[in-house]
């Protein structure tokens, strides 16, 4: 690499198609003043911390910015240390839907898979 020049650094976590898909689906009936969608990790569940997905209408300093096709996803900034090379993907089948992910950082789950340790 030559002085001056910058190398294009990967993203926190990696999006399958699906969940790039469902990102889409998710800002087609966005309300009014939602700019994209974000991922944090908030402290919750038996585990300790747990994945939340939410509509965002302002962007943070500190967030993680991922261009989809179908809209702009975020990764919030205190979470992404939690998150670093992990990958979202959207699963549905007849009785459930949900976001799923593998986390190379978490060291356990609770029983419902609603939370996880790092």
């Amino acid at each position: 690499m030559t002085e001056g020049t910058t190398r294009t650094r990967p993203a926190a976590l990696t999006l399958t198609p699906a969940a790039e898909q469902r990102i889409a689906d998710l800002m087609a009936r966005a309300p009014e003043g939602a700019i994209g969608v974000r991922l944090s990790t908030p402290r919750r569940g038996c585990s300790g911390l747990a994945y939340s997905v939410d509509y965002v209408t302002e962007e943070k300093a500190f967030d993680e910015k991922i261009e989809t096709p179908g809209g702009t996803f975020y990764v919030d900034g205190a979470s992404i240390l939690y998150l670093i090379g992990s990958r979202m993907d959207w699963k549905e089948d007849d009785f459930t839907a949900g976001f799923t992910f593998e986390n190379p950082n978490a060291k356990g789950m609770c029983g419902c898979g609603e939370s996880f340790t790092v």
